[in-house]
């Protein structure tokens, strides 16, 4: 697996050698149940990725700023894209904001519908889209939300894992492996964790 900083429309590479992959089993984990595993993973602050084969993790960076305004794995099929939130102890958060993502869709052009996957209930969307040569598309998507430790991780799944999910599971594992750091201090529910670059990524600046 790839690390790569991406910024607006330019780039730069660090590579990350792969190592052995956990096996997925009930994840994504809350940090304090991988404490002393000893597996390498990709510290972004409230996400740790481990490095997977044949994906590359992304980072889309707001080079004003210097926030990270997207986490993504990407394969040569599709793509991940993730996030974690703060949320009520034994809350369901996923439960709450699902309708209301929903509807933001639908006001928005698109539709949402709802499956029944590997965590619960999902969506799964169509939204217009412009290609770079002005003709219209439509972009399929799935939208998981996983509920944590006083945490939710929201991802959205892109290309052939959404369009066939019964036979992209490899996307499920990947999602699978993140681990989520909530951190101790008290923060809004629904309020993004935040996400840090890594050092190796710092010193690309």
């Amino acid at each position: 697996m790839k690390f790569r900083r991406k910024a607006d429309q330019t780039s730069a590479d660090s590579a990350v050698e792969p190592e052995a992959t956990p096996t997925p089993e009930s994840g994504p984990f809350d940090v304090s149940q991988v404490e002393g595993d000893e597996v390498h993973r990709v510290d972004l602050g409230s996400v740790l990725v481990p490095p997977m084969e044949g994906r590359e993790l992304r980072l889309q960076v707001d080079e004003a700023s210097g926030v990270v305004r997207a986490v993504i794995l990407a394969g040569s099929d599709g793509a991940l894209e993730f996030q974690a939130f703060a949320a009520p102890r034994n809350g369901d958060l996923w439960s709450t904001v699902r309708p209301q993502i929903a509807e933001d869709l639908v006001k928005r052009g698109g539709e949402a519908t709802e499956r029944e996957g590997r965590w619960g209930t999902e969506l799964v969307c169509q939204m217009p889209v412009k290609r770079p040569d002005g003709t219209a598309a439509t972009q399929p998507s799935r939208i998981i939300g996983i509920n944590g430790e006083r945490w939710m991780l929201r991802a959205s799944l892109l290309g052939r894992p959404a369009l066939d999910p019964d036979a992209t599971s490899d996307w499920e594992d990947a999602l699978a492996q993140i681990v989520v750091r909530r951190g101790a201090q008290a923060m809004p529910v629904g309020e993004p964790l935040p996400v840090n670059l890594p050092d190796d990524a710092r010193k690309l600046g």
